[in-house]
């Protein structure tokens, strides 16, 4: 049966399902993130799936609310909306804590997280998100770390400086600059926003829109130009240009703590990077693929006046967001993602090669996890030992435990498979001998 919207037995538009494979890679990805994230101090948490709506409008405004999944409760009056991101819950759990918070609080999470809007290739209605937080502090080093943070958990996954760029500035240098051009104050934030978009539009509707903001032809090119002004990576940012040294005194501060990180390969200065949200107030970056064939892989900054919007104390906070949707792209493009070595492999398969033992298959099988271990069971009634071992090497299993003849004497046959040896094993012998031929291995 087929509804007039689509095929219900299809996974709704801008979703995934989420297979063995698909299932094992994603835990794989989250557990790089988990383990980057304890290994520089950062405390896991969570939150609702969904939050009052006015938690999203109160940051960004109405419109926002088209590009959320909406609803009330059957006959409440209560707007909800499903989570679009985490950082507005982050700070509504930072204003429950209020001055209770330590000073840094470090936190990090892997929420589940939706967007109503058109799917299109790295970007789907629901994803996960590797979101790191620093609240509490406000310099220069602690933005350096929470890159650090990033890149760590990139490097887990096999990318390395000559394959992903971390591209930051500095809101208020860019703004500096800006002004330096003759962009006023009520013109910044369309500004900001045309840098922030400067890639997804042709070069004459760029120049348009330059034009708009009140500059004439000499200041619109020297806008284009500071659009794309960046450094070689790890490159002083003195070695952007015709610039007033003092004008840069911010991304010099950013790039000395990068050096003190030991990270600095990994980045470079971009003054187009701004990042659209109008909550950042500082140091900003993205993390992009060097071949410029996906979106960006995460993006952040500095959030200094989010929590005091939200009711809280005034609080300098710095986070980033990761997805794992363009990141799986290019982990897969790469090669880094070998979805079959990421499946669990097991320890053990029992097979029964002899009528005799086939109702002794599950107290074996108990006895080794009993133990501890990682067993399966064929559950194919043939007893060709070839096509047994067979469906054991397509488990990729360690061992085969065979139930044969030998199993009326006590005696089981456990051949390691990736040595090609086998043994003949008293039963009450199994557990440690299959324990030893893994420690061997």
């Amino acid at each position: 049966m087929a509804s007039s919207k689509g095929n219900i037995f299809q996974a709704p538009r801008g979703t995934r399902d989420f297979f063995p494979t698909e299932m094992a890679m994603r835990r794989y990805i989250e557990a790089c993130w988990r383990d980057a994230s304890i290994q520089f101090g950062f405390q896991e948490i969570d939150g609702p799936t969904y939050e009052h709506l006015d938690l999203y409008t109160v940051k960004s405004g109405p419109g926002i609310v088209s590009e959320l999944f909406s609803f009330k409760r059957s006959g409440g009056e209560t707007e909800y909306a499903l989570r679009p991101e985490f950082t507005p819950t982050l700070a509504r759990m930072a204003v429950a804590r209020g001055n209770a918070l330590p000073v840094p609080t470090k936190w990090f999470s892997m929420p589940c997280l939706f967007r109503a809007e058109r799917p299109q290739r790295g970007r789907l209605r629901e994803h996960f998100q590797w979101n790191v937080d620093i609240l509490g502090l406000s310099n220069a080093d602690t933005d350096a770390e929470l890159i650090s943070v990033a890149i760590a958990g990139l490097e887990k996954l096999g990318l390395d400086p000559s394959m992903v760029q971390v591209k930051y500035s500095h809101r208020d240098v860019v703004a500096k600059l800006l002004s330096g051009l003759g962009v006023t104050d009520d013109h910044l934030p369309a500004a900001f926003d045309l840098l922030d978009k400067r890639d997804k539009m042709p070069a004459d509707v760029f120049t348009e829109k330059a034009s708009e903001l009140g500059l004439d032809s000499t200041a619109v090119e020297r806008f284009d130009q500071l659009a794309h002004a960046t450094t070689q990576p790890g490159a002083h940012p003195s070695t952007l240009g015709e610039l007033d040294p003092d004008d840069l005194e911010q991304l010099v501060a950013i790039h000395e703590a990068l050096v003190h990180h030991g990270i600095t390969d990994w980045c470079h200065v971009d003054l187009g990077i701004v990042r659209g949200l109008a909550y950042y107030t500082g140091t900003v970056f993205e993390i992009h693929e060097t071949s410029g064939a996906e979106r960006a892989i995460a993006g952040g900054g500095r959030y200094d006046h989010l929590v005091e919007l939200f009711g809280g104390p005034a609080t300098p906070a710095c986070g980033f967001g990761m997805g794992d949707v363009v990141l799986s792209l290019v982990l897969q493009d790469r090669g880094l993602l070998d979805t079959e070595s990421l499946l669990p492999r097991p320890d053990a398969f029992v097979v029964c090669a002899d009528d005799g033992a086939a109702d002794q298959m599950v107290p074996v099988l108990a006895r080794l996890r009993q133990r501890g271990l990682h067993a399966r069971r064929s559950y194919k009634s043939t007893r060709n030992m070839g096509k047994l071992l067979k469906e054991a090497g397509q488990h990729r299993s360690r061992c085969a435990v065979i139930l044969g003849r030998e199993f009326q004497d006590g005696i089981v046959i456990v051949k390691d498979l990736d040595a090609g040896e086998q043994h003949d094993v008293p039963l009450t012998e199994l557990e440690s001998t299959v324990i030893r031929l893994l420690k061997t291995s």
